[in-house]
């Protein structure tokens, strides 16, 4: 049974959700709260999904606080019951919880006042209730037992990808969609403050006033707590803001892209990192933390940057756009790279913590 959280976990749910249809036995169904409107295509998960009585705020907080109603009022008995993301229903079999990060807790300030107190009652239900915990990479495990979650429950099940790399046809037509008509810098992500996308902007100015063709592109919908509209000013010579796109137009523009520069404050995870990889894109994201883990720390796939150091990621970025030898020897360690995040490693992984 599946009780998913946030929409910003969306794509790893469901990701993880194919995965484990595609290469375990384990029989999933969907849980979902009361709504009029369906879910749009690309977060329809490929797996039966029942619905319960109560509109979704009403439910979580039932669910939170009242720790009723059992989902199996929907689903019917089940042998395991997953939260997918950071909702914690009542369960009537063994809990797994995926945990995909803690930045709430070192960053109060980005997150609303109702998002803090779903997550702090998240973390205690979790310490309380939860069988085993998932996490999708090692530095967010290392959060979780700091923050009180015993590590003999911990499970790290690391996130993956499958989506075929995009053909040159593909990239040709998204290029032309878009106007992109010159060599750019890609970020992808959800316009918060963790993003560190200002300094990604700073790092690419840089580049560009030193007198790079390269333009940068911008994917995502905007989030809070950061005004995208401020930071970019009045000259946006050069720069693409292109929003939420699908999965297959996003595999192109990352195959298109010279570099993905992603030097997040926090992650869980970093799919963007992985995803890029998955296309052959050289990376620049930051030391020490979860996308550190998931470029490699070898300097084949991806430069590793302090997130705040704005001259070397600008470094980074020139040497990686400047150097046509330096992203070709990139790129192909970084499809061997993404090849190790396999969906049946995932599935694998999630369906042994379910046991």
């Amino acid at each position: 049974m599946l009780a998913s959280g946030a929409r910003g976990t969306a794509t790893s749910v469901l990701t993880t959700i194919d995965a484990m249809v595609a290469h375990t036995d384990v029989n999933l169904i969907g849980l979902a709260a009361a709504h009029l409107r369906p879910a749009p295509a690309p977060f329809v998960p490929a797996i039966p999904v029942a619905m319960m009585p109560l509109p979704r705020p009403v439910l979580y907080e039932a669910w939170h606080w009242l720790r009723r109603p059992s989902g199996t009022w929907a689903t019917g008995p089940v042998d395991v019951t997953w939260a997918s993301g950071m909702v914690v229903p009542p369960a009537t079999s063994p809990l797994v919880v995926t945990v995909h990060d803690l930045d709430w807790i070192d960053n109060p300030g980005a997150f609303t006042r109702r998002g803090l107190r779903l997550f702090r009652r998240s973390l205690a239900l979790t310490i309380r209730d939860a069988a085993v915990v998932v996490c999708p990479s090692q530095a967010t495990a290392d959060a979780c037992v700091v923050h009180g979650i015993s590590p003999h429950r911990l499970r790290v099940v690391p996130w993956s990808v499958s989506t075929p790399v995009a053909d040159d046809d593909a990239v040709a037509a998204v290029r032309r969609r878009h106007g992109l008509t010159e060599p750019y810098v890609l970020w992808v992500g959800t316009v918060e403050p963790r993003k560190n996308l200002p300094a990604v902007v700073r790092a690419w100015r840089r580049l560009h006033d030193a007198g790079s063709r390269a333009e940068l592109v911008l994917v995502g919908p905007r989030g809070w707590s950061e005004d995208l509209d401020r930071l970019l000013g009045a000259d946006r010579a050069g720069v693409h803001v292109l929003g939420f796109v699908s999965g297959d137009e996003l595999a192109a523009i990352y195959r298109g892209a010279e570099v993905l520069c992603y030097p997040s404050l926090a992650e869980g995870f970093g799919l963007p990192v992985l995803e890029a990889m998955a296309q052959g894109t050289p990376v620049v994201t930051s030391v020490g933390t979860a996308t550190a883990e998931v470029a490699g720390d070898d300097g084949t796939a991806a430069v590793l940057v302090e997130p705040d150091d704005i001259s070397s990621i600008a470094t980074a970025l020139d040497r990686i756009t400047s150097h046509a030898d330096v992203r070709a020897a990139m790129s192909a360690a970084a499809i061997t790279r993404a090849a190790g995040f396999s969906p049946q490693r995932t599935a694998e992984g999630m369906a042994a913590s379910g046991r």
